[in-house]
């Protein structure tokens, strides 16, 4: 899928490209075509009016000058045709053209075309015809120069082209391994996620479906309460993880649900640390706090309790005994800074699995013992992070592991 789609980037990057050149290079053709017309069409206008016509009483052809203006910028040539039957070379640098079969060929070409003006491509001409009643005058300039030169302009638009097409596909071709970038890692963290959601759920629908069999199999007196305790505590489990998927999904589809408003920080802080001080007591822990007072934020109140809940679940159950989890709020420049530090209960995390803590499902390994949990908690703690405008990080040395939030103050 992945490489499909980067080949219909880079297609549709180069159709685009494609057209673009195409209309630049078409433009620049018909703007050198005009004024390559124009400077030809001037010259017959200039013959036209400025050669003396010669009369059927004789006359010869001028030398290629015009008259009081110089020579000619292009080779060209007139004729009278009088009566539509006699012809006559009256001037132009042309020569050897009189009663010959080319002038004929030339004529004929021009009077079937019925038109003013034109070109007799067979001989690389444009002519300009005036009727001046007894006879026609009929100006013919040589355009060979000026097909020589669009001719030559299409070559180099051709090279120039085909070496942009080429570059272009190239550059096409990394844009479109970027750009799919994000793509290919969402499709496989989703991949990632549906197999991870499918092996959690198959766990407790297991233990129902296995306790709801043994429950129908046996004797209604004999129905141990048990078997109902354990379906009502899996179901339970499930309806814990539904709803935490939940949150991610409407985080991921950007669904805000929080209600922002002034926050004190400090006493969410303080109340999220009395309520785990029991946890940590069980776990054989302590929990030390230093929280000063009145650091308010913009936030959802309810969101931060369960962020800050999150991070102090995660320092007790992955902390070393007997080690106490420390909890630290101060005021750095715009912000509140929070962390939750827990000494390691084995070697420190490395560093690069420390980005991947915030994962779906991602639990960092095998030494640090088998939690319970789904290992969606620190993903919805980020989430409510960013939605606060906010960052959440981990670091983690040889002593200690440390979950670092900030939070912009309220201003």
């Amino acid at each position: 899928m992945i490489k499909k789609l980067r080949l219909k980037v880079v297609a549709v990057c180069m159709l685009l490209v494609t057209a673009v050149l195409a209309v630049v290079f078409f433009s620049f053709y018909s703007a050198a075509e005009h004024n390559l017309g124009r400077v030809s069409q001037a010259i017959l206008e200039r013959v036209i009016q400025e050669d003396q016509p010669s009369y059927p009483s004789g006359g010869k052809p001028n030398s290629g000058q015009f008259p009081g203006s110089g020579k000619a910028q292009l080779p060209y040539f007139t004729v009278q045709v009088w009566q539509g039957k006699t012809v006559y070379v009256t001037g132009g640098s042309y020569s050897d053209l009189d009663n010959t079969e080319v002038l004929t060929d030339i004529l004929s070409a021009c009077m079937a075309q019925n038109r003013e003006s034109g070109t007799i491509a067979k001989y690389d001409l444009r002519y300009l015809r005036r009727d001046n009643g007894l006879y026609t005058k009929i100006a013919f300039v040589d355009m060979s120069a000026e097909q020589a030169t669009l001719k030559s302009m299409v070559g180099s638009y051709l090279q120039i082209g085909l070496a942009a097409m080429a570059l272009l596909l190239g550059v096409s071709a990394v844009l479109a391994f970027w750009v799919t970038k994000p793509v290919e890692k969402a499709w496989t963290q989703q991949r990632q996620f549906l197999s991870d959601a499918s092996h959690e759920l198959k766990t407790p629908l297991t233990v129902i479906l296995s306790n709801a069999e043994l429950m129908e199999s046996a004797p209604l007196q004999e129905k141990p309460a048990r078997w109902a305790d354990n379906i009502l505590s899996e179901a339970q489990r499930m309806k814990v993880l539904v709803e935490e998927m939940l949150t991610l999904a409407r985080a991921d589809n950007a669904v805000r649900t929080s209600v922002f408003s002034a926050v004190n920080l400090s006493d969410i802080a303080t109340d999220c640390a009395l309520l785990f001080e029991p946890v940590a007591f069980e776990a054989g822990k302590s929990l030390e706090y230093e929280i000063p007072g009145e650091i308010s934020v913009s936030g959802d109140g309810d969101k931060l309790r369960q962020l800050l809940g999150v991070l102090l679940d995660n320092a007790i159950k992955y902390g070393r005994d007997g080690e106490p989890v420390r909890v630290t709020l101060q005021k750095q420049e715009k912000h509140a800074r929070l962390t939750v530090t827990n000494g390691n209960a084995g070697a420190p995390i490395p560093p690069e699995q420390l980005s991947r803590l915030f994962e779906r499902f991602y639990r960092a390994d095998d030494s640090r013992g088998e939690k319970s949990g789904f290992g969606l908690g620190l993903p919805i703690a980020a989430s409510i992070a960013a939605e606060h405008r906010g960052t959440l990080r981990a670091e983690s040395d040889a002593s200690s592991t440390r979950f670092i939030l900030t939070l912009p103050l309220l201003r």
